[in-house]
């Protein structure tokens, strides 16, 4: 089945679909998938990735969207046609714009496997032929608060020193009992599950599941053992979404 331009299911949370890279790398992606066959605009992909020692993603093209990586395990070398080499390591972001064009090589450092998750922004119609530019920061970087029923670090958003050309948010929520994820108005968000279990809206929910939303409310998420969840939301751009392998046009 083909990705659509329109909105993700957000009747309820599906499963991840497994996926498997040319490479050799495995990964369990949120969208699209065969349960959630669209884009989720201004979002083009969502997955958790899991690299071995002896794999990883030689240097290969982009172009047209935006790179949002998110260590949780391990260290991930980078390296690009900017010039940029750095390695990432847990609780750490990388912020890559392919705009016109960029190259660039993933793989785990220090000889022991990462695990990290990978989100794809689109870029919109007017912005496809910027630039190139690449951006990082350290876990101590990204602010951590404590909110009502969960700490909450920012990846993008408000108090992080990484920004994004689309208007939209990152967060890593580690819920103990219930917390609230306010969407705003003419935003689309999802969330997925990273670790842990409890209930999303009701529904069970745990490492691997995703629920997207195309409305703005509030989504309540519950647990009674702890729930790990990342909650992404942002502005639509309102165009099609064309994705040709690792590029989007």
């Amino acid at each position: 089945m083909h990705p659509t331009d329109s909105a993700g299911d957000s009747s309820g949370p599906v499963a991840g679909e497994p996926v498997r890279h040319g490479t050799g790398v495995t990964s369990t992606r949120a969208f699209p998938t065969n349960a959630h066959p669209s884009h989720l605009d201004p979002f083009v992909l969502f997955e958790r990735f899991y690299i071995e020692p002896d794999d990883g993603f030689p240097m290969h093209a982009h172009r047209g969207f935006e790179i949002v990586s998110y260590m949780l395990e391990g260290g991930m070398a980078h390296e690009d046609s900017l010039g940029v080499s750095h390695t990432a390591t847990e609780g750490s972001a990388m912020h890559v714009t392919a705009g016109e064009g960029i190259r660039h090589s993933e793989f785990p450092a220090d000889g022991a496997g990462c695990s990290g998750l990978q989100l794809w922004v689109n870029l919109a119609r007017d912005e496809k032929e910027i630039e190139p530019d690449y951006a990082d920061a350290a876990a101590d970087e990204l602010p951590t608060t404590d909110r009502e029923g969960a700490t909450i670090t920012t990846v993008v958003g408000e108090g992080s020193p990484l920004e994004t050309h689309a208007t939209m948010e990152y967060l890593d929520a580690e819920v103990d009992g219930s917390w609230t994820w306010p969407i705003p108005e003419g935003w689309s968000g999802f969330c997925y599950g990273v670790s842990g279990s409890g209930t999303v809206d009701g529904a069970a929910f745990g490492e691997g599941d995703v629920l997207s939303v195309t409305d703005a409310r509030s989504v309540d998420v519950r647990t009674a053992d702890g729930l790990r969840v990342v909650s992404v939301s942002g502005r639509p751009h309102g165009e099609p979404i064309r994705q040709r392998g690792p590029f989007v046009l």
